[in-house]
């Protein structure tokens, strides 16, 4: 059956994207567990923050800590512990978005060592002159929450 030229261009479309999607994957793969692990927590903290929820985050940043212990100092540098523990004593929302900026920076870092490419995105808001990581090309900004959900730019 010959698909209209349109439908062509849609069919193509979404075997592009099934594709990009299984590469991002296939990139987080390439981390090592451990890595893999600290980043879930990461990104469960910066959803939280751009949803303006601050109540999970403590617990998020406890576990992240944990797991950052767990993988050694060979895999993340343990001042990302310290950070994820900083931002575990956070009393509100305000304390845990100024814990976050650290913590961000640190782990931006990390990937750069594990030399990951395209699971994961950074984002700047000039706003704040800050960044983080987000696994969405869709802006999510964690500082601003609901107030500024979109500033940001895509780094990578």
């Amino acid at each position: 059956m010959k698909l209209p030229r349109i439908g062509r261009i849609l069919t193509l479309a979404v075997a592009a994207l099934t594709a990009f999607g299984a590469l991002r994957a296939a990139d987080a793969a390439s981390l090592p567990a451990p890595v893999q692990g600290v980043l879930r927590h990461y990104l469960s903290i910066q959803a939280d923050l751009a949803a303006d929820s601050f109540t999970p985050v403590p617990a998020e940043a406890a576990a992240l800590a944990k797991s950052v212990r767990a993988a050694g100092a060979s895999l993340i540098s343990q001042d990302v512990a310290a950070q994820a523990d900083s931002l575990a004593k956070a009393s509100d929302l305000a304390s845990a978005r100024a814990a976050f900026e650290p913590l961000s920076a640190s782990l931006i870092g990390t990937l750069g060592a594990h030399h990951e490419k395209g699971a994961y995105v950074q984002v700047y808001c000039p706003m704040k002159r800050a960044s983080w990581l987000q696994a969405s090309r869709t802006v999510d900004n964690p500082y601003l929450g609901k107030e500024m959900p979109s500033c940001g730019i895509v780094r990578n």
